[in-house]
């Protein structure tokens, strides 16, 4: 539904995240299927696609100016105030750190997702709204041109020294697995070169798409890992504690995943 619409279908989700804390998010009622947009030179491509078949727009940082019709932005905390839109319609929403901190740690938390926002859209749109389909255009983290964003030069985010980083194609292989557990496909409307481990397909097939096969053995295997090795920020400030996390560790955690998703 375009942005304007029926303010009804927003409702107050509550969602149980750890024993020990329960937050209250905004949420739309049966989101079906989920676009996020991030800011690669290739979302402008969207601009002129019906909504259909989406039931919602997530914009992750400067993406809300892709086109008017978004639902939901999500931006960091350091995301400048210069940049944010100046006027939301009654149906648009914000998501901030802690909204989304929550959500991540049910699904495992930074330093196991990946450290950076187009992840971080990913696992908040399946926690808090379980969605059946996860889109993503814009987000494929390869920068090899002199307009790395829709809106010119930006920093390379996803390519710093970061432990929660070493391998970008294990933390989506890990995305689109813990997706394809709660009967949620995963996928890249992007045509490009891509980071991303989603199978590629378009927004007419969208609905088509069913969750990734995967090995559901090494699956498990991989998360009772990443509970021996306890790897988790309750803040989300995994920086301020990385001197206590292993960098072989993590990279043999990231074939793993690799491996449960039949990409190893």
């Amino acid at each position: 539904m375009a942005a304007g619409g029926n303010k009804s279908l927003w409702t107050t989700r509550r969602i149980v995240r750890a024993p020990y804390l329960l937050r209250t998010i905004v949420a739309k009622d049966a989101m079906t299927h989920v676009l996020i947009l991030g800011s690669g030179p290739n979302v402008v491509r969207c601009r002129d696609w019906p909504k259909a078949p989406f039931d919602l727009i997530l914009a992750i940082n400067n993406a809300w100016a892709v086109r008017p019709d978004w639902d939901v932005l999500i931006h960091p905390s350091d995301f400048p105030v210069d940049k944010h839109p100046k006027d939301l319609t009654p149906d648009q929403r914000i998501i901030r750190a802690n909204d989304y901190v929550p959500v991540q740690n049910t699904l495992g938390g930074f330093v196991y997702a990946g450290g950076t926002m187009a992840f971080t859209a990913g696992y908040w749109a399946l926690g808090a709204l379980q969605p059946t389909t996860i889109s993503m255009l814009g987000c494929d983290m390869v920068y090899d041109a002199k307009t790395t964003h829709f809106y010119g030069t930006g920093t390379a985010d996803p390519l710093r020294p970061d432990i929660s980083l070493r391998s970008l194609e294990a933390k989506a292989a890990r995305l689109q697995i813990l997706a394809a557990q709660r009967n949620c496909a995963v996928v890249n409307l992007s045509a490009d070169p891509s980071r991303l481990t989603f199978p590629r397909t378009t927004p007419s097939a969208v609905a088509a798409n069913l969750p990734v096969p995967h090995d559901a053995t090494a699956a498990a295997a991989a998360l009772a890992e990443e509970d021996r090795l306890g790897y988790y920020v309750p803040s989300g400030k995994y920086w301020k504690e990385e001197d206590r996390f292993d960098p072989d560790a993590i990279d043999a955690l990231d074939q793993m995943w690799l491996k449960a998703a039949l990409l190893a």
